[in-house]
């Protein structure tokens, strides 16, 4: 995720939000599927996790899993050397050594990512789509 515009960044982050759907919308026509696909995924859509495997965006459907506390995709992340989505997964999940990382290194574009990210999170009531393991 170091490879986008903070501007790229910016519209991800306004997809967590109640009223989306022009962020959504401009992600999907300006060249950016696999960001809208993760929003979704990470907003509980299996088809959007299905639509990131099967044009290979592997280190998105993991970041998905790995921000639900997924241990095996944790460690996929780990293992391929995604190191900084491991990060901004755990800055999702309140990990304060991960937030502190992304405060220090001038990264804040990632902590609005993974604030927005949480309240969503703390929006939702039960989120039966996603599997736990």
């Amino acid at each position: 995720m170091l490879n986008y515009p903070p501007k790229i960044l910016l519209a991800f982050s306004q997809t967590f939000k109640e009223d989306q759907q022009q962020f959504f919308k401009w992600l999907l026509e300006n060249g950016y599927a696999e960001l809208a696909a993760l929003s979704s995924a990470i907003r509980g859509s299996e088809e959007a996790v299905n639509w990131l495997m099967k044009h290979h965006f592997f280190h998105l459907a993991a970041l998905d899993g790995a921000i639900d506390r997924q241990q095996k995709a944790k460690e996929w992340l780990i293992k391929h050397d995604f190191l900084f989505l491991v990060r901004l997964a755990d800055a999702v999940n309140e990990n304060p050594e991960a937030i502190a990382w992304f405060g220090q290194n001038d990264l804040h574009v990632y902590l609005v990512i993974a604030q927005q990210i949480r309240d969503f999170r703390n929006r939702q009531t039960f989120d039966y789509h996603k599997k736990q393991s």
